[in-house]
């Protein structure tokens, strides 16, 4: 029998600063749009915040990202020196999120188990990734974080949770919690209240989940006679955990086995949450092309797929827009399952043919409209993901291709605020 993958942890929070300024979105986000990132440095300036604890990917670009991986190794450490964290030992917060458009996500923070967890394409653990994980994307991670002496994370776990018995009952317990923090979070990212349960909550949750582990609810539930129970499925932040794993990995070659089950690193700080908690919305993540002539791009993608045509028909269905041009593409008899299947299979193989150009994946339409406006670039739209086919999915035929979905718009992301030794 497989234990629950998530458990209690030392969770650290800032003391004597302005959480307001201490928090501040994923890294992952805004990756076109430096200027959302200009106005967060402009907001924070010098003050305690998570900002000097994390690289905002669209660095990743500029190169020289040496002197930011030091500075902010040590900025943590000095954080560390100076008692900028209270330390909330064996805890889960409970987390309420408001989001920009008024609806409330709820959430568990704890840690997971990252022996229990695989990014494999077709892996048997109790936790698994839900996108192709793209390695080159994982050494830029790993050099950020070996070296780190605490972990802020922005992975939020889904479970299918129909019966919403884990955290939805906890609403109605905040009066039996310890208070943690309220406030708005910055740059319209809505407002979010956390508590620490107590004794007899983290119980609840623990008999709750093993409930959602059992092998008979598991195969009545997917069809799935003969397969290996999945619990949590990685929602968002699929290469921050596939980053936090290798760390452990390289840990583990360098430790006797019988000390793993003490290494910080075995553990990874992540939110849980109910894929039918009413506030997640799967959104569709759509495609910008950089470097590249327009209407080329077009006539190489009706080549790849030679029954395709313009217009919208019977089959996976792409708008695509490009300056003040407006078009769509339809492919019949797709193989792909997803029509982003079908429009990311043709995009990797053009990159690599092409390599000046450089492919950005971006939450909501008017952002592509806008990016496709620039000279050399194209917008491609793409429909969402039924959130309910996910578990069945990745339990039948393994990972979707990365990038399909997004829980929400970018500004609903999870923002840093939590923090956990990791050395």
């Amino acid at each position: 029998m497989r234990t629950i993958p998530f458990r209690s942890a030392d969770i650290l929070l800032p003391c004597g600063c302005d959480y307001e300024t201490w928090s501040v979105v994923a890294c992952d986000q805004y990756t076109s749009q430096p200027k959302y990132w200009q106005r967060v440095q402009a907001q924070v300036d010098s003050k305690p915040s998570t900002l000097h604890l994390i690289l905002p990917e669209y660095k990743l670009e500029c190169g020289g990202v040496e002197l930011d991986i030091l500075s902010i190794n040590k900025t943590m450490e000095q954080y560390l020196e100076q008692n900028q964290f209270e330390i909330y030992q064996d805890s889960i917060f409970y987390v309420e999120r408001t989001l920009h458009n008024g609806e409330i996500r709820r959430g568990l923070v704890g840690v997971i188990d990252l022996e229990q967890y695989d990014y494999t394409p077709g892996s048997n653990a109790l936790i698994r990734a839900t996108e192709g994980t793209v390695l080159s994307r994982i050494p830029p991670r790993v050099e950020v974080r070996k070296h780190a002496p605490i972990e802020l994370p922005h992975v939020m776990l889904l479970m299918d949770d129909r019966e919403q018995s884990v955290i939805e009952p906890l609403s109605e317990q905040t009066a039996q919690m310890t208070p943690l923090y309220g406030f708005e979070l910055m740059e319209g990212g809505g407002h979010i209240c956390g508590w620490a349960l107590n004794e007899e909550q983290k119980g609840q949750v623990h008999q709750s989940l093993a409930a959602l582990m059992e092998e008979s609810r598991f195969e009545t539930l997917y069809q799935a006679q003969g397969k290996r129970v999945m619990l949590f499925a990685v929602g968002d932040g699929n290469h921050s955990l596939a980053t936090a794993k290798e760390c452990y990995e390289q840990q583990k070659k360098m430790t006797p086995q019988e000390q793993w089950d003490t290494l910080p690193s075995r553990y990874a700080l992540v939110e849980l949450n109910n894929l039918h908690d009413p506030s997640l919305e799967f959104e569709p993540i759509h495609r910008v092309v950089f470097d590249v002539e327009p209407q080329e791009l077009i006539e190489a993608l009706c080549a790849c797929y030679p029954e395709s045509h313009s217009g919208q028909g019977d089959g996976h269905v792409f708008h695509y827009c490009y300056g003040e041009t407006q078009g769509t593409i339809t492919v019949p008899h797709p193989t792909a399952q997803l029509p982003v299947g079908t429009l990311q299979a043709f995009l990797d193989v053009y990159v690599q043919q092409h390599p000046n150009c450089h492919i950005d994946y971006i939450h909501g339409a008017d952002v592509v409209q806008t990016l496709a406006l620039n000279p050399n670039t194209v917008g491609f739209f793409l429909p969402p993901m039924e959130k309910e086919d996910l578990f069945p999915t990745v339990i039948h035929d393994g990972v979707l291709p990365r990038k399909t979905f997004s829980m929400g718009e970018a500004q609903d992301k999870r923002f840093y605020l939590e923090a956990r030794k990791i050395r």
